[in-house]
This record gives structure tokens, sequence and C-alpha cells, in this order.
């Protein structure tokens, strides 16, 4: 329905009272989805809380940190109560395993090192939770991701957060412009964390001072390749460590024990000069190392883009951005090459080390916050 340009709109950008516009809340357990429901419900909105049981094992059931599971629902639950909207669970294990942590573990036995949390935005959380959120007939859905939403000249544009130290566009850049229209980030103007555990203290939340998750909510004590192992025994097969000249170096216990970039725990000492993971050879169970000068990477293949300028990606032959190849390292000054609507080359003007198939490739607007999209790196 059009908006009535005469009348005000609300903080979620309609036009009817907040009482008359419902919005559901994905809450995972944690204080920055727990302070959006309680924001939105003291602002008087027709809240309704959503929390996605995506996974329910051993010691990740009562894991500190973590989300979606165990405690965190209870905790969810307890928010909802005290602010008075209703709360769901929603058992999404089957769909999480088959769009999230099958991937992952067929990622890393391809050599690959692979961002979950990126597909769990894209495949679950603005798709299928989405889906649901329309089927309540609400008028958005509401996260508490530190991301901005923007009004630009030909729609909602995806923006960095206000607070860089807690911006989350790496993990947020395949969402597309449908889904930007429908989604709202109450907190992504935010200038700080503390901001929002001090919200959270206003509105008397029992997940005020609660830790921020830390590891992929699906491995417990971040041991990846212990969670592999369950899901895939024969990714510990033993295979050799090579050089990348050809020599035999040593063996290893499984190809998912390391990572490209990875110096340490190689079991090969006494050489003279350090050696880095530089590949791994999953075909042939090799571990390949080298001088780190060999992780010095200009060129990356980058496909399955998800693109958010106003033009198509492919009507220009270039693009200056600057780029993110990794989610704790700043963007960096790059050149896009369109190869098609969703495949480029990506020139970094300065090398990076340590990029890995498997990892995202963010695009920024240098001159801006805007994000305009990216892609996932593969080995071309």
């Amino acid at each position: 329905m059009p908006l009535d340009q005469k009348s005000p709109l609300n903080s979620l950008g309609f036009a009817k009272p907040p009482a008359e516009t419902r919005v559901v809340v994905a809450m995972s357990g944690g204080v920055d989805s727990s302070v959006v429901a309680a924001m939105l419900a003291e602002e008087g909105y027709d809240v309704v809380g959503v929390t996605l049981q995506l996974y329910d094992h051993g010691a990740a059931l009562a894991k500190k940190g973590a989300c979606c599971a165990g405690l965190d629902i209870h905790d969810a639950r307890r928010v909802a109560e005290k602010m008075g909207f209703p709360h769901y669970v929603l058992d999404y294990e089957n769909i999480f395993k088959d769009a999230v942590i099958d991937e992952f573990a067929d990622s890393y036995l391809g050599g690959a090192t692979p961002v979950p949390c990126i597909r769990c935005n894209e495949r679950v959380k603005f798709k299928d939770l989405l889906e649901t959120a329309k089927d309540l007939e609400a008028d958005c859905m509401a996260t508490g991701h530190y991301i901005q939403r923007k009004m630009g000249a030909v729609g909602p544009e995806l923006h960095a957060a206000a607070d860089r130290n807690r911006d989350q566009s790496y993990f947020l850049f395949s969402t597309t412009p449908e889904q930007l229209s429908f989604l709202r980030f109450p907190l992504g103007h935010l200038d700080s964390k503390a901001e929002t555990r001090a919200l959270a203290a206003k509105y008397g939340l029992s997940v005020a001072d609660k830790p921020d998750s830390q590891d992929i909510c699906f491995v417990p004590n971040g041991d990846y390749a212990a969670v592999i192992r369950k899901l895939r025994p024969e990714a510990a097969d033993p295979g050799q460590i090579m050089h990348a000249d050809g020599r035999v170096l040593g063996t290893h216990d499984g190809v998912i024990n390391y990572t490209i970039g990875q110096r340490r725990g190689l079991g090969i000492g006494g050489l003279a000069d350090p050696l880095y993971v530089v590949k791994l050879d999953a075909d042939t169970k090799s571990v390949v190392v080298g001088p780190k000068e060999m992780l010095a990477t200009r060129s990356i293949p980058v496909r399955e883009i998800n693109w958010l300028g106003d033009a198509p990606l492919n009507s220009q032959p270039e693009w200056h951005m600057a780029v993110k190849v990794r989610s704790t390292r700043p963007p960096i000054e790059a050149i896009i090459r369109p190869v098609s609507d969703t495949e480029a080359t990506v020139e970094l003007l300065t090398p990076e080390q340590g990029v890995s198939p498997g990892q995202a490739c963010v695009f920024y607007d240098p001159e801006s916050t805007r994000i305009f999209g990216g892609g996932w790196i593969h080995k071309g």
C-alpha cells in the first residue's frame, strides 16, 4: 500500500501508529536482539518475538556465549515475558543442518575455510524466518545486527554500523534488495556496545551483562575439527605435508586441522626459515607449505555475487572500491572487474596475505559507509 506522504512516518518507516505496525523480532537470546525487542515494545509496536532452535547437542546445549539453543531460548522467553509480547520457538534444526552445517563440513573437506554465519543469515534467518514473519502478517522483521539500513535514491541501501568495531557488514553482504526492504536494524546507529548494555539495564533485562557470542554457535569451544570429524569421519584421513617445491616434510592427521596462513603447530620443526600453510589439497590429502611471500595474493576470483549497486554489476567494465577479504581485516583498495552478473575478478592494489577459498569478499564504497554487496572467494 502506498504511503501517505502527508502522514508522519514512525521510527520503522511506516505511515501508521506503532500499535498498528507488527514487527517480528529475531531473538537469539543475547543482549542485542533482546534490546531491540524491548525497545520496540516500549515504543508501542505490535512485537512478536521468534527464536530459532538451530541445534541442540552435547556441550553446546548449556554453552555460554552461543545462541539459538538451550539456555539462550529461555533467556529470550524471559525478555518477552517481562516486556509483555508473545514469543515463539521454531524448530529449524533440520533446515540449519541442511543449509549450513553440511556445507560447512563439506567446504572444510574441500580445503576451503567457510563462514557459516553468513550462510545462516542468507539461507535461514533472512530466508525461512523472513517468510515466517510475512506469514505472521508482519510489516517488517527486526534483528540485533550492527549494520544500518538507509533510504537511497532507488531504495533501501546497506551501510556499515556507526560503531566500526561492532560492524557486521561482512556477515550480511548477501542480504538481497528484496530482503532489505523488509528488514530493520535498530542498533546500527549506536556509537558503542556500551549503549546497548545501558539500554538493557534501563529495561531491566536479565541479559544486560550476558557475554557476547565468540565462536560459531554449533562449534563448542571453537574445536572445528572435532565437529567435522563427527559429521565426516573420513576428514581425519592422514596425508603428507609437502613443501611447495615438492619435498615431503612430514605427515598430518587430516587436512581439517589446518588453515591457510597457519604457521604454528605444523609438526615440521627444525627448519631454517619459517613455513606457512599456503594450500590445502583435499584431493591428494596434502597440506602444502611455503615461505610467507607465497601467501600474498593480488588477484581473487569471486562468484555468487550479491550486488547492491544502483546500476547492474556488469554495466561498466570495472568498479573502483574497497574490499574486505577477511572479517578481521580492514577494507583495502581494489578494482572489481565483472565477468558476469554474479562473477568477477577482484584485483587488490596491495597484495593481501591469507586469502582463502570459502571466505567472503565484501565490497565497500571508499567514499562513504555504503556496502555494495560481495561474493565468495573460490579457487579459480
